[in-house]
């Protein structure tokens, strides 16, 4: 429905086959996109690199986003291989452990750091980027949660950090507007991911919201993969800065 032949897409965030990034590389190839993948270290590799080669990605590099070099090296392979960039795909989030199952109040001040750092600064950073190399202009996209907007029990530090996710991505969509460059937040619903299982409580999550929900059942990887290939093409080329729900209606009800 939504071409993006000849278009190039960088996908930051592919764990295993229950990522979010995994269900929107895969739709993204399917609209026709080239696509690059990054994985975190050796021990991810193993996980990502058969993902990646199934999708004949073009580009399968490292990326610890708090390692700068790594970054260069990346983007250093990009301009190389295809010396443009027309899509990214950012999903990742992380805080420690002790702070991510602890009050907000108590979260330690090196944790909140690393959780921004991660979770926030990383989009930033890969934005910037990636800016260069869309010269005619792109779609930049990250992955949010309804409990930047409102407070959801056991999200605890990740809610605020989300928000602040939220607000970048609005500031940098008001930025690069002028270059073409679109910047969107996709905000799915509760899934059952590799990084949601590090939440308390998350099975019970995701049991009250299949229930609550209008649609009386939450979205699918597949479903988020269809809005950011819609986001990706020119069918969205006038939609920048929004936090778009993904969630079965869950955010007009929660």
């Amino acid at each position: 429905m939504f071409s993006l032949a000849g278009r190039k897409a960088l996908i930051v965030g592919i764990a295993n086959d229950q990522s979010v990034a995994w269900g929107c590389a895969k739709a993204l190839k399917e609209a026709g996109a080239e696509l690059a993948v990054t994985y975190l270290n050796a021990k991810a590799e193993p996980h990502v690199r058969p993902l990646a080669e199934a999708l004949g990605a073009r580009v399968i590099a490292p990326l610890d986003v708090t390692e700068e070099a790594q970054i260069d090296a990346l983007f250093d392979t990009l301009t190389a291989e295809w010396g443009q960039l027309d899509i990214l795909l950012h999903s990742i989030a992380y805080c420690p452990k002790e702070d991510l199952h602890g009050r907000v109040t108590d979260c330690s001040r090196a944790g909140f750091q690393t959780a921004m750092d991660i979770s926030v600064g990383s989009f930033l950073h890969l934005v910037r980027k990636s800016e260069p190399l869309m010269t005619a202009g792109g779609s930049c996209m990250t992955v949010s949660y309804y409990g930047a907007e409102k407070v959801v029990e056991n999200y605890n530090v990740m809610g605020p950090v989300k928000a602040a996710l939220e607000s970048v991505t609005k500031y940098m969509a008001a930025e690069l507007g002028e270059k073409g460059i679109r910047v969107n937040a996709l905000s799915p619903g509760p899934l059952k991911t590799r990084a949601a299982s590090g939440i308390g409580h998350f099975d019970d999550l995701l049991a009250q919201n299949a229930e609550k929900v209008p649609m009386h059942h939450l979205a699918t990887l597949d479903d988020v993969g269809a809005y950011a290939a819609f986001l990706a093409s020119d069918g969205a080329k006038t939609i920048t800065g929004d936090v778009h729900y993904i969630d079965g209606g869950y955010h007009i009800v929660g």
